[in-house]
């Protein structure tokens, strides 16, 4: 029995249009359209249709091909077939694995977007029908009119969310799917490659390991570097917003100009210069030597020895970092209540007691956010490892230096040594530990807990 109310297209659910819609309405399932033709909507009923007769088209003619040759990623090698007529050897080209990994993923996506149009008939298929009984069948310009009134919403949002599914999700998917396989220089396995399931996640994570070995020591160090980096930056710029913003400090512009001028040169330069003054031959150690501080051919070992190239980082990003901290400290600054700092003062309250109870909860607060989106970018801070210390020092036959980040290590994996399928495990190991810890501690925080406490 047919509803009474007509429900709006995005409301309704595919198992109210099978239990209550007719013959046509349930046959849309198989031919698209068929229940707006029927409707006398030709134009949006057509269109079903042909988009399900082109799906249909490739899925027969190459949809099916693919999917065989996804299942395996092919196993016809490259082949060395000797031609009588020219009396030499041609080679004739075997399959590709990341071609059909490629294609594999496509045809499964446009599966995904034939069952997508699929449901879409149904539904519209029923609408229709509900319309047509109470002699209110929309034409295709009512309809298209509504698409840009009433649901323009859905229309606004629909080539953004397919640009985002074709440029965005296919390829991490494509990327991801390259840690189930054993896609890499060992073995010669760059044409040709097979699934091998979860055991490049086992080779990173089982302890003894050689990829363990280096994979453990990395993340520990990532993660100490995250928090260090995140920290520093933000107590420096933090002691430098609250200096020059005192009442007593002259001049709060030009000082304030002074270290946005590290923000004005673009980081890679600034990070360039750093490394190239650091090195045994560079500037710093060369005035060491002139001035007598260190003897002829002797260097400090800014790169060579691990704490002193970890110090050097970490400095490094406090001078290029810190300033963005004093410029978002600097405006919190000047929205704390007065009224807060008078009360303190006629509590007889001293200033570390003040900026303890007053200005650090409420820098606290408003900047946690902030916080751990820093975090998130110094655990994946690619440019000042890599173009400061390269990741040495670097022990002889290993892949990742003793400053390198997984992200620089991903880096070196992939494009040094071509382990790609390794690299792809990374990826993904970076990713769940990044989201794991943001996630925990924003909720953890005062700033999700309890949203109004500094309104």
């Amino acid at each position: 029995m047919a509803s009474t109310t007509i429900a709006p297209l995005d409301k309704v659910t595919c198992g109210t249009c099978l239990r209550e819609g007719s013959w046509a309405v349930r046959l849309s399932v198989v031919v698209f359209g068929l229940g707006n033709l029927l409707n006398r909507q030709f134009i949006k009923g057509l269109l079903f249709l042909l988009f399900e007769i082109g799906l249909l088209r490739f899925l027969v003619t190459d949809g099916v091909y693919n999917l065989s040759k996804f299942i395996t990623l092919g196993d016809v090698e490259q082949q060395k077939v000797w031609n009588d007529a020219k009396q030499i050897f041609e080679y004739v080209d075997g399959d590709r694995s990341l071609v059909i990994l490629l294609y594999g993923i496509i045809t499964l996506a446009l599966i995904g977007g034939f069952l997508l149009l699929m449901r879409m008939s149904l539904r519209s298929a029923y609408v229709t029908e509900q319309k047509a009984r109470r002699g209110k069948v929309p034409t295709f310009v009512e309809e298209v009119k509504e698409l840009l009134d009433g649901r323009l919403h859905i229309t606004l949002l629909s080539l953004p969310v397919l640009g985002i599914t074709a440029f965005t999700i296919l390829p991490l998917i494509f990327m991801i799917s390259m840690a189930f396989t054993d896609y890499s220089a060992l073995n010669d396995k760059l044409v040709l490659f097979d699934w091998v399931g979860l055991d490049n996640f086992k080779r990173i994570i089982t302890l003894g390991n050689s990829l363990s070995k280096t994979f453990w020591p990395v993340l520990g160090w990532t993660l100490v570097w995250a928090v260090t980096a995140t920290i520093t930056t933000y107590i420096v710029g933090m002691l430098l917003a609250i200096y020059i913003n005192q009442d007593r400090v002259h001049g709060k512009g030009f000082w304030r100009f002074c270290f946005v001028l590290t923000v004005a040169v673009p980081h890679f330069v600034t990070l360039l210069i750093i490394s190239q003054m650091l090195q045994p031959e560079g500037a710093v150690n060369i005035l060491l030597r002139n001035l007598g501080v260190l003897e002829a051919g002797q260097s400090l070992p800014f790169f060579t020895n691990t704490n002193w190239s970890r110090t050097t980082v970490i400095l490094t990003n406090i001078w290029v970092g810190a300033p963005y901290t004093m410029l978002q400290v600097t405006g919190i600054l000047q929205n704390i209540p007065k009224e807060l700092y008078e009360s303190a003062r006629i509590d007889g309250a001293s200033p570390f007691v003040t900026f303890r109870k007053i200005t650090l909860p409420y820098m606290l607060f408003v900047t946690t956010p902030a916080l751990i989106t820093t975090f998130a970018g110094n655990v994946n801070n690619f440019n000042v490892i890599f173009l400061t210390s390269k990741g040495l020092p670097r022990a002889v036959g290993s892949t990742a230096g003793d400053t390198d980040l997984l992200v620089t290590w991903l880096y070196k994996l992939t494009i040094e040594n071509q382990y790609f399928d390794v690299g792809a495990v990374i990826g993904i190991l970076t990713f769940v530990c990044l989201a794991i810890i943001s996630l925990t501690t924003f909720r953890l925080s005062g700033s999700y807990k309890n949203e109004e406490g500094f309104r």
